[in-house]
C-alpha cells in the first residue's frame, strides 16, 4: 500500500511511525521466509507460521485505514522462496470496513505471477491478475499478460496545464477495467523488441467525500466524463544492462517507444498518438553506494478528444511507461497536460547492516532530487518552469528482491511522504 500525507505534521509522524513499520516488517517477513526446522511456539514472533505485520495508513485522499495483514512465505527445500500469501482486513474512515487477499508466486527467477483481489464495505474493489515469463531475457521471447480492475472513490483532478491551481482540487470515481498483454522479441541478451496491447473501459463519475467537491461540478465540461473504450498499440525498443531486475546496482536500461490509441466501436476511432523515452541509469562507485537516475519524456503528436486521464502526467511516488511519473513532493497525476518530462537522482548510500530476528538488513538513506512538468506544445523546452521536489528516501532492504521504502519530499506545495514496496524506479 502506498501512502501521501501533503501536511508537514503527518509527515513528521508518518515518517517516524513508518520507517519502525519498515524496518521491524521486513525483518519479520523475511526472518519468516528462512527454512527454519524450529518448533512453533506462540510465545516467540519468529517461530510464529504467519507475520503479523499492521496496515497503517493516514492518507487525505482516502482517510484513516487501520488493518492487519498477515502474511505467510514458503520455500522449497533449497530456502528459495516460492510463494507469499497476504491477505488483510482493514478499516477505512471513509469507506468502511475491508480485505484483501494477495497471493505471489515465483516458480523461477525467469518467471513470476500474482494475484490481488480486495473490496471494501463502500464504493472500492480491486483485482489485479499478473503473469510474466522470460524476465531474464534469456530465451528468444519474453511475455506478460495482466487482467486488472479497480474502482477508486478518492482520485483526484486539478485541471489540465502545469499551473493549474491546488485550489481547484476536485475528486471522482474512477471505474478502470484493462487487459494488457506484452510481446517482447529477445535479439540479444540487451536488446529487445516488443509490442504492447492495452484494451481498457475506463468510466469518470462524480466523487462524494465530504469537504472536496465532485468534478461533475468543478469541471463538468471536461473530456473524459463518463464511459471511455480504448485500444492502445505501443511498440517499445529496449536496450537493458542491469545486473538485477528487483536490486541494480550497475547498468542501464533505455526504452524508446511509440504508440497509438482509439475508440473501440465508435465512428471517431481516433484518440491519439504518442512517441517517448524512458531511461534509468546505475552506477556504485563504492560498493556502499549507488547512483541511479532516471529521465522519462514523452510527446503526443495527434489528439482527438482525448480524455483527461490519457493525458501525460507527473506526480507521486512512480513511474510508468506512457504513465504517471515521480514528482515525490505531489500526490499521484498531480499535473496534467499533452506532453511531459521528468528527472529523477537519487543517492543510495548503505548506512549499515542490522541483524534482527535472525534476518541481515541492509538499511540505507537516499537524498533525491525529483523535477518535472507537463506542457502543451513540443515546441516547448522541455527542461523549463520544473516543478522542483528535494528529499530523502529511507529503505529497508532484505535480499534478494525485498525493498521497503519510506520517502519524504519538499515541493512548492508543501512536503509529502510516500511509503511501500519496491524502489520507486
Amino acid at each position: 500500500m502506498r501512502q501521501f500525507f501533503p501536511i508537514p505534521v503527518a509527515c513528521r509522524r508518518a515518517r517516524r511511525a513508518a520507517a519502525v513499520l519498515v524496518a521491524v516488517g521486513l525483518a519479520a517477513v523475511a526472518r519468516a521466509a528462512e527454512p527454519a526446522t524450529v518448533r512453533v511456539s506462540w510465545l516467540n514472533p519468529t517461530t510464529w507460521p504467519v507475520v503479523p505485520v499492521p496496515n497503517i495508513s493516514v492518507d487525505p485522499n482516502s482517510g484513516q485505514t487501520f488493518g492487519l495483514i498477515p502474511t505467510r512465505l514458503l520455500h522449497d527445500a533449497r530456502g528459495r522462496i516460492v510463494r507469499i500469501i497476504a491477505p488483510d482486513i482493514v478499516r477505512n474512515s471513509a469507506f468502511g470496513w475491508g480485505g484483501h487477499l494477495r497471493v505471489l508466486d515465483f516458480p523461477s527467477a525467469d518467471t513470476q505471477w500474482s494475484v490481488v483481489a480486495g473490496l471494501m464495505q463502500h464504493v472500492e474493489s480491486r483485482f489485479d491478475a499478473l503473469y510474466e515469463s522470460g524476465l531474464l531475457r534469456r530465451r528468444r521471447w519474453s511475455q506478460s499478460a495482466q487482467l486488472y480492475y479497480s474502482r477508486n472513490g478518492s482520485a483526484r483532478f486539478f485541471g489540465i496545464g502545469n499551473d493549474s491551481p491546488y485550489a481547484q482540487q476536485s475528486v471522482y470515481t474512477d471505474q478502470h477495467m484493462q487487459l494488457r498483454a506484452r510481446l517482447g522479441w529477445n535479439l540479444t541478451h540487451a536488446w529487445q523488441f516488443a509490442g504492447v496491447l492495452i484494451v481498457q473501459k475506463v468510466r469518470v463519475s462524480a466523487g462524494h467525500l465530504p469537504g472536496i467537491a465532485s468534478i461533475t461540478r468543478r469541471f463538468p465540461h471536461v473530456v473524459g466524463m463518463g464511459t471511455t473504450h480504448e485500444v492502445l498499440a505501443r511498440f517499445c525498443l529496449t536496450y537493458d544492462t542491469l545486473d538485477n531486475i528487483t536490486l541494480p546496482s550497475r547498468g542501464v536500461a533505455i526504452v524508446a517507444y511509440v504508440g497509438a490509441a482509439g475508440r473501440y466501436g465508435a465512428p471517431d476511432a481516433s484518440l491519439f498518438s504518442e512517441i517517448g523515452t524512458d531511461g534509468r541509469f546505475y552506477w556504485s562507485p563504492t560498493g556502499s553506494l549507488t547512483i541511479a537516475a532516471h529521465f522519462d519524456l514523452r510527446y503526443m503528436p495527434s489528439l482527438h478528444a482525448v480524455p483527461f486521464w490519457a493525458l501525460s502526467n507527473v506526480g507521486g511516488d512512480r513511474s510508468t511507461i506512457g504513465g504517471p511519473q515521480t514528482l515525490r513532493g505531489f500526490g499521484e497525476a498531480r499535473y496534467y497536460g499533452r506532453d511531459a518530462f521528468s528527472v529523477n537522482v537519487e543517492l543510495r548510500q548503505k548506512v549499515f547492516t542490522l541483524n534482527t530476528l535472525g534476518t541481515r538488513i541492509v538499511l540505507q538513506i537516499a537524498p533525491f532530487y525529483d523535477a518535472g512538468r507537463v506542457f502543451e506544445h513540443s515546441s516547448t523546452f522541455p527542461i523549463d518552469q520544473l516543478h522542483n521536489v528535494l528529499g530523502v528516501g529511507f529503505r529497508g532492504i532484505a535480499a534478494p528482491f525485498i525493498v521497503g521504502y519510506v520517502d519524504v519530499g519538499y515541493g512548492s506545495e508543501g512536503a509529502a511522504v510516500f511509503t511501500g514496496i519496491n524502489y520507486p524506479f
